[in-house]
């Protein structure tokens, strides 16, 4: 088990005035050794917090007082003080063993921690769930969570998983939904394996047994040209159409029994079978949008000035490199939100920087705008490769590639979603990058100011 680090402390907090500074280490709280951001933030919520702390090998207690709720002003180094969670299944369609080799550490993590998917959304199988988590989740309202279904045939999600508890492990699922706790579902669909009818059986399954689910995404899997695994293959356009037909069955069926549609299917797959996207009203509150559920529609209306009132993208792989107890999330750039000064000149041509997938939605939104000096640059994913085009797994080898070839003296506008504390998944940062970029926050309204001239959130050169 990890102590917490203290890696920045607020001027003027409850914190400082006790004398708390960067780099102490946190042993414990009111006498309790926390296990996680979770049980942190509920013992600093107390008036009278004392902590036991070691200043450079000088151990101390130090009591601060506070209103109730308010903040301590500590921002600690992670979210788990002790080991997260791996996961033992073995899926074939997992991206973690899809991976290049030599990215850094964190990467390789593969977990199944019911914490980080209440912290995160990160999805979990439930194959490591115990009665002492169970008990914890209740009695905390650790809600909601996120746990990937897959199928819920005993014997096809076992061999989904390739872990034989898969078989029985959405009974923690019920019980779960027996006690009130918010979850929403995921069905990763691999073609040839449970697509088709076991997709429609997988739904009925939903219907029968877990009905109370707050969602469920129906998603393609991503294969990139590192998987070893023989039976994974990106889908065809019939069989992109072929879900994207049967979700909307299902949704018909789940809207007149339950009242709600219940299943939808990611954006992806629309793209796929080159079908309009649903309408907005289809999505609600855009619950499951980081699981590729409604985001070209939640864009599309922040472009237009609509506020769906969604928060930004965590992207991907967020959790693992730890985040601040404060809103659980590492921040996208290094430096945070603050404005600068825009790229060469205010005026200059503006060229939007995204993956394959993401340039076919941004296409005909800059197009409405009738400017000839604003246009979309598609980067090609090489770095990972296969049916990989999503802009969140964009990295500084691809975006350096293509940025050689574009001309000087133009804005070139990068999504945040592609950085986690300023960094790609490659370990590039955006000033090794040949041209400057204007990181810009991933949400249609941010690019709307950044292109009227707005600073965007942070320039690198």
């Amino acid at each position: 088990m990890s102590t917490p680090v203290v890696v920045a402390v607020t001027s003027d907090s409850p914190a400082e005035r006790a004398g708390v500074v960067r780099g102490d280490l946190i042993h414990s709280i009111n006498g309790a050794v926390p296990r996680d951001v979770i049980e942190y933030q509920l013992l600093v919520d107390e008036p009278s917090v004392c902590l036991d702390v070691d200043s450079g090998g000088l151990r101390r207690e130090l009591n601060v007082e506070k209103a109730a709720g308010e903040p301590l002003g500590i921002e600690v180094d992670s979210a788990l003080f002790d080991r997260v969670r791996t996961c033992d299944n073995h899926c074939e369609f997992c991206f973690i063993y899809q991976l290049p080799k030599g990215l850094r550490p964190s990467l390789y993590v593969k977990d199944d921690d019911y914490r980080l998917s209440f912290l995160y959304g990160n999805f979990t199988t439930l194959t490591r769930f115990t009665e002492a988590d169970l008990e914890r989740v209740v009695t905390e309202r650790l809600s909601p969570l996120y746990v990937s279904i897959h199928a819920t045939d005993p014997g096809k999600r076992s061999e989904m998983l390739r872990n034989r508890r898969g078989a029985t492990s959405l009974r923690w699922l019920r019980a779960l939904l027996d006690h009130d706790i918010e979850v929403h579902g995921q069905v990763v669909v691999c073609p040839g394996l449970n697509d088709g009818l076991w997709l429609e059986d997988t739904l009925a399954g939903v219907a029968d047994r877990f009905s109370e689910l707050a969602s469920v995404a129906v998603v393609p899997l991503g294969v990139s040209d590192h998987t070893t695994e023989t039976r994974m293959r990106a889908h065809t356009t019939e069989e992109a159409a072929a879900v994207v037909d049967t979700v909307a069955a299902w949704q018909e069926r789940f809207l007149e029994v339950l009242g709600r549609r219940l299943v939808f299917a990611a954006d992806e797959y629309y793209l796929l079978a080159g079908r309009p996207f649903p309408d907005a009203v289809t999505y609600g509150d855009f619950d499951m949008y980081e699981d590729g559920i409604g985001m070209a529609r939640a864009f599309e209306m922040e472009f237009t000035g609509v506020d769906v009132g969604r928060e930004a993208p965590s992207g991907f792989f967020a959790s693992v490199d730890g985040a601040p107890a404060d809103g659980y999330r590492a921040p996208r750039t290094a430096g945070g939100a603050t404005p600068v000064s825009l790229g060469p000149r205010p005026d200059a041509p503006v060229a939007v920087l995204t993956g394959e997938l993401g340039a076919r939605v941004l296409a005909p939104l800059l197009a409405s705008l009738g400017r000839d000096d604003v246009r979309v640059v598609p980067v090609e994913n090489r770095f990972f490769g296969g049916n990989v085009g999503v802009t969140g797994l964009l990295v500084g080898e691809d975006l350096a590639r293509v940025l050689a070839g574009e001309p000087e003296g133009q804005r070139y506008l990068l999504p945040d979603v592609c950085l986690s504390g300023g960094r790609f998944l490659d370990g590039m940062v955006p000033g090794d990058l040949p041209r400057p970029v204007e990181v810009v926050a991933t949400d249609g309204s941010a690019l709307r100011k950044a292109l009227s001239g707005t600073p965007a959130m942070e320039m690198a050169r």
